[in-house]
């Protein structure tokens, strides 16, 4: 059956190499794709010159408006109310909506493109980061790696009923701030301390004094884990005639 759910655009850089592996990564609230393309280039332009056989995948959020932002439409993957706690009221409507679309994009890359599912890394920075985690934890698809930055758990309290086992030991890569002046870092701790109480692989990374935002090693911290979970993949060598 055909999803009812509008396709959503990305900013896709191409791999210069054979294409072997894919990373789809979301960005934050108010940003767009080409946000981690162009302004936040060690994670698009620069990262990919050290993964050539990687496609970088960037999708656009819908434009919604955002209660905690007075109502104002921006790129937005779902509503937030309230940042006030990890307990706050969320827009589970929209975050499973947004979830949809996003795995419409994963089964294009799995089914039209032949990028096998452990060959995958999904992500995203912020609103971005927990829409990754919702979407690669309630999969049925066994993903490479995930990266969770600057973000919380989604529903935490009812998440660990929503998820499957397929990504149960799938590496996380989490980094997070310890200056983070919008998602509080003990947000980030409280998700991780979730995740590791009911067994997933999470290797969390606290960058000191970093806001949010990235720094040079917390990218290169992320250069270093897609280069394990998604190495290139060697060619058999064919023996001449």
């Amino acid at each position: 059956m055909a999803s009812s759910f509008k396709k959503l655009t990305s900013v896709v850089l191409r791999a210069p190499a054979k294409h072997t592996a894919t990373v789809i990564f979301m960005h934050g609230l108010g940003d767009t794709g080409n946000g981690w393309q162009v302004s936040q280039a060690p994670v698009g332009d620069d990262l990919q010159r050290n993964l050539p056989h990687v496609e970088f995948v960037f999708p656009n959020a819908p434009s919604q408006p955002v209660t905690l932002n007075n109502g104002m439409k921006m790129p937005s993957w779902y509503d937030i109310k309230s940042l006030s706690s990890l307990g706050h009221d969320q827009d589970e409507k929209g975050m499973l909506e947004s979830r949809q679309q996003l795995m419409q994009i994963v089964r294009e890359q799995v089914e039209v493109k032949g990028i096998p599912a452990n060959r995958i890394v999904i992500g995203g920075f912020s609103q971005g980061c927990v829409m990754g985690l919702l979407t690669s934890l309630t999969a049925e698809y066994k993903f490479a790696g995930l990266v969770a930055l600057s973000g919380y758990l989604p529903l935490h309290h009812k998440i660990m009923a929503m998820v499957s086992d397929a990504n149960r030991k799938t590496p996380i890569f989490w980094g997070h701030g310890d200056a983070d002046q919008v998602v509080r870092y003990d947000y980030g701790v409280e998700s991780v301390e979730l995740l590791k109480k009911n067994k997933f692989d999470v290797r969390f990374n606290t960058y000191r004094n970093m806001g949010h935002g990235s720094s040079y090693q917390e990218v290169e911290d992320l250069r270093a884990f897609l280069r394990e979970t998604i190495p290139p993949v060697e060619e058999p060598v064919t023996a001449k005639a």
